[in-house]
């Protein structure tokens, strides 16, 4: 499935614009042949936009949710898009799979939250593996901070998961995560793994992009420089299998060694 990561922080503290963005970019996907395209952590809202993240924060069957389908249906393409999600009076940082036809297939909240700022305007989501299936793949949903821990990864990787979607605000000075954790992730746990940034200054944080789809065998099949970019690659399915068949990591562990984990 020829996958599309939309590099851009949008129009931070306007729903409206960033829609825009993410209907020209699902426009250009779909041309390139993508069957998914992948917006970054709270594409929908912005990320650095203080108390305004509880005031646009949205249900995740809200109206921009029926906007993005209604984009994606036009489009013919899948979309993933991170943004704030209220339940009630709490607000969960989340990430949400609308499908081709416009049906709501998976939402994410971000389990692991980084730093004082998240802390103090999210609460963690406790569903460590969300899926669907989607054009041949099981794809799941993580954001993040979440990649960093290996247990996450894993866990998916029993659960089953091929394309892993992270949609990420990654920032200086942490951009070895892009260049080599997820690269690695993906080669431990055989899997593809699509990480999609947000880039350029943004308050308090400056993002760094470097956005990559990353194959299991360790290597980028793409990768975004620093600016506002959409770049394509394809998880493949039989690569991913013979891959799987080739890579002993999994068939090799020993459970029950690893109590002390947890």
């Amino acid at each position: 499935m020829r996958t599309a990561l939309l590099q851009s922080s949008g129009r931070p503290g306007s729903v409206v614009e960033n829609l825009k963005v993410l209907d020209e970019a699902a426009g250009r996907a779909a041309a390139a042949g993508a069957g998914l395209v992948a917006a970054p952590e709270m594409f929908l809202t912005g990320y650095a936009i203080g108390d305004d993240i509880a005031r646009l924060a949205e249900p995740a069957d809200g109206d921009s949710a029926a906007a993005i389908a209604a984009i994606a249906t036009r489009h013919g393409v899948a979309v993933v898009y991170g943004y704030p999600e209220r339940e009630g009076e709490t607000v969960h940082n989340s990430a949400q799979l609308i499908s081709a036809d416009g049906t709501r297939l998976a939402n994410y909240r971000k389990t692991h939250l980084f730093g004082c700022f998240e802390r103090d305007h999210f609460t963690p989501g406790e569903q460590p593996v969300v899926q669907a299936e989607l054009n041949g793949l099981r794809v799941g949903l993580m954001i993040c901070y979440d990649v960093e821990f290996p247990e996450n990864v894993r866990a998916h990787a029993l659960a089953g998961t091929d394309l892993l979607v992270v949609p990420t605000a990654q920032m200086h000075p942490f951009q070895f995560v892009a260049e080599a954790v997820v690269p690695v992730r993906a080669f431990e746990n055989q899997m593809y793994v699509a990480y999609v940034n947000r880039v350029g200054p943004e308050g308090e944080f400056e993002f760094v992009g470097l956005s990559t789809l990353a194959g299991p065998d360790g290597i980028a099949r793409t990768r975004a420089g620093r600016g506002e970019e959409l770049v394509l690659a394809d998880a493949d399915p039989d690569f991913l299998a013979a891959s799987r068949e080739a890579n002993p990591y999994l068939k090799d562990r020993r459970p029950g060694l690893y109590g002390s984990l947890v």
